[in-house]
């Protein structure tokens, strides 16, 4: 991947290890910094979050951080981009930065309302146009890292 300041994928109380352990080997696969935020519904030694990063753990960057405002603190020039099915733009017309926050919430409930309300200027979804409520956050994960990537020249000579 490029040189350039790298993106991180923040996953806010995650809940299914096998999502976590496939965004992990995105970020992996990226050079990609992995934030798990507040409560996990899972052990980080769950055998089914190993499993679904394979042998790429070693590759990952993980930070913890007990919630968002503490990862929020240490990182004050930091862009945070939040994730909903509610907020107002689509992923693609928004122009992402190298070193972006992409901020994802929990799989039952995603990323509280007020929050999002609170940063309509950062908050991006990703258009869905049949009749299926939500995307697995691994899969929306891919979608919006691949594509500030790809925005930001990332990709280009791979």
């Amino acid at each position: 991947m490029s040189s350039q300041q790298p993106f991180h994928i923040v996953l806010v109380e995650p809940e299914i290890p096998p999502n976590t352990g496939n965004i992990a080997r995105l970020c992996g696969a990226t050079g990609t910094i992995l934030h798990l935020v507040g409560k996990l519904g899972f052990s980080t030694d769950d055998r089914y979050l190993k499993r679904a990063g394979l042998d790429y753990w070693s590759e990952v960057d993980i930070r913890y951080w007990d919630d968002l405002d503490t990862l929020k603190r240490s990182f004050p020039d930091g862009r945070f981009i939040y994730t909903s099915k509610k907020a107002p733009q689509s992923y693609l017309q928004f122009s992402f930065r190298p070193g972006d926050f992409i901020v994802f919430g929990k799989e039952t409930k995603g990323l509280p309302e007020e929050l999002i309300e609170a940063n309509l200027q950062t908050a991006v979804r990703i258009p869905i146009t049949g009749k299926v409520r939500s995307l697995n956050l691994s899969t929306s994960a891919g979608i919006v890292l691949y594509e500030a990537l790809r925005q930001t020249g990332a990709l280009d000579g791979e």
